[in-house]
């Protein structure tokens, strides 16, 4: 069985109310497997996060992106999905000048951005940036292996009876999407690559997130400050 329910906006709203406590209200969620479909969605992010600072309703903008094909997919049902995961990323991360640097910020720093605002939204994706990848970066221990996310999936099927069910294709695809962020942030020069990189946190993220009070995020970019 795989575990695919999505957050609803209230759920999101709920907990990008409480910024000091963005990693308590996440972990009282459950965790989903709707990340196999969503991925990294870089250039989606870029586009809904213009709409959704000029003040237009997920209704509006999801009209915008079909009338004029702006992710040029070929299903309407497709395009349905992943802009409205891009207007609930955008919610859970409740920052208007994080959400206007995802829009129009260089390249490098949106995308660290985006990955943040997917660890606000995605329980899965924080405890994997933090738990493992921010404690690599904490103990400077750089090495990155396969055997490192099996351990860290292993550990949470032992923890969680939802994850426990997923099937072996979604963690799967969950280790693949997860690595691929790390490319896109690039934590991983690759797919193969064995060691992480000492990346920095761009200044505009490192302001945002001390501004939600979110402090436990920063070990995921390698800062300690």
């Amino acid at each position: 069985m795989d575990a695919t329910n999505q957050y609803t906006c209230d759920e999101i709203c709920a907990c990008s109310a409480m910024p000091s406590k963005l990693g308590a209200a996440l972990t009282s969620l459950d965790y989903n497997g709707g990340l196999t479909a969503e991925q990294f969605l870089f250039y989606e992010m870029r586009i809904v996060s213009k709409m959704y600072t000029q003040g237009k309703s997920l209704e509006e903008i999801l009209e915008t992106v079909k009338n004029d094909n702006l992710f040029q997919y070929p299903t309407e049902r497709q395009i349905s999905r992943l802009t409205r995961a891009c207007y609930r990323r955008l919610v859970a991360l409740d920052n208007e000048n994080l959400t206007r640097e995802v829009a129009n910020a260089p390249v490098e720093v949106a995308k660290q951005i985006n990955l943040y605002a997917m660890m606000c939204y995605n329980r899965l994706v924080r405890e994997f940036m933090i738990n493992l990848v921010g404690e690599k970066y904490r103990l400077q221990d750089f090495s990155f292996t396969r055997k490192d996310a099996n351990v860290f999936f292993s550990h949470l099927q032992e923890q969680n009876d939802d994850v426990a069910k997923w099937s072996e294709q979604t963690i799967t695809k969950l280790k693949q999407v997860l690595t691929k962020c790390m490319i896109e942030t690039e934590m991983l020069d690759s797919v193969r690559d064995t060691m992480l990189n000492p990346i920095l946190i761009s200044e505009e993220l490192e302001s945002g997130i001390k501004e939600k009070n979110d402090f436990s995020a920063l070990a995921a970019f390698n800062s300690f400050r």
